[in-house]
């Protein structure tokens, strides 16, 4: 069994990533390992198995790779949730702040039925905009937040914080950075 240390192990840290003073927590090299990437999937999906979960929806790009595969585990709905501009159909739109600037992402008008208890995740948790972005597009088509999931929780950064606070609901993660 895989501890948190073994996953931080498999994750690199970029400098000046996107932008200069960033550091990017790369999962690439956790995507490499099999048993790792199992690991993850079986610990989040078990974490949320009895929440009734109806749909995963996941953040553009890194959020999609373990969503898609949290869908599966829980054999509910997936819903991507996109770049503005990314997607091909009638969508609504939620603007956000970023830790190095402001982002807007979108979800298709019918990614939900009304009523439906969504997990979202993404791959990292930082200022908690874009999953609390993510949380007001499921609120505008119907939707319910069931629960936010993360790999990564850069905690010295106030996402967490934020996403319990507004939204009501502690974030799960697997690794921490104080």
């Amino acid at each position: 069994m895989l501890k948190e240390e073994s996953i931080k192990a498999l994750l690199r840290d970029v400098p000046d990533f996107p932008k200069p003073g960033i550091l990017f927590k790369d999962i690439t090299p956790l995507l490499a390992e099999p048993e790792a990437r199992k690991w993850v999937v079986t610990e989040i999906a078990n974490h949320f198995r009895d929440q009734k979960i109806d749909a995963v929806a996941a953040v553009e790009a890194r959020g999609f790779i373990f969503g898609m595969l949290l869908a599966e585990a829980l054999d509910v709905a997936f819903v991507p949730v996109r770049k503005a501009g990314k997607l091909p159909y009638h969508k609504i739109r939620e603007e956000y702040d970023l830790e190095y600037g402001k982002a807007s992402i979108e979800m298709h008008v019918d990614a939900l039925k009304p009523g439906s208890r969504v997990l979202i995740h993404d791959d990292l948790l930082a200022t908690g905009g874009t999953a609390g972005a993510a949380g007001n597009l499921i609120h505008k088509l119907g939707g319910v937040v069931a629960g936010y999931s993360f790999i990564i929780n850069l905690a010295f950064l106030p996402g967490e914080a934020i996403l319990t606070n507004k939204f009501g609901l502690r974030p799960h993660y697997l690794v921490k950075y104080e």
